[in-house]
């Protein structure tokens, strides 16, 4: 089993795709804005090349991270990785390997399956560390909610995407 860096790097597409939807000002832009104290003039003084870039090398490094929360064949690895020759094909644990990946490899390899452990991830993981943050910076729950849900929604379907196809 080896990582598809095409299909990670085309995950790593969502996050921008999604935000482009949701902090969109007929959606939760003029709201987002107006919580996280943002102004116009603001937005149009930054640098939007090295902000969408950055933001692509952060969503690639989430897509190559959820691998292993969404696809648990990856976990077989991590066991067998201390074996000599667990490489080889020919080695016993090699042959462990290939055994149980012909049985189980495509075990939990959907959409949907993805797409939960990217809601799940986005619960447990994304919601503190933004309630940590606006907790600190002082920020309302709308400012809370509205994060909330574009990370719901972006990594359910990053996370569907990797599931499924890498």
């Amino acid at each position: 089993m080896q990582t598809n860096i095409t299909i990670i790097a085309l995950a790593a597409l969502v996050p921008l795709v999604i935000g482009f939807i949701w902090y969109h000002p007929k959606v939760f832009g003029n709201t987002w804005m107006k919580v996280a104290q943002v102004t116009e003039e603001s937005m149009k003084s930054s640098n939007m090349a090295l902000i969408f870039g950055l933001t692509y090398l952060f969503s690639f490094f989430l897509s190559f991270s959820l691998q292993s929360l969404t696809i648990h064949q990856l976990s077989l690895w991590g066991i067998v990785a201390g074996q000599p020759d667990y490489m080889n094909p020919s080695s016993e644990a090699g042959q462990m390997v290939a055994a149980f990946l012909s049985k189980y490899g495509n075990e939990f390899r959907t959409f949907k399956h993805g797409a939960l452990h990217g809601v799940i991830s986005a619960i447990t993981i994304a919601l503190p560390i933004l309630g940590i943050n606006a907790l600190f910076e002082r920020k309302s729950r709308k400012y809370i909610f509205i994060h909330l849900g574009y990370w719901v929604i972006t990594l359910g379907i990053m996370g569907g995407i990797i599931c499924a196809y890498a």
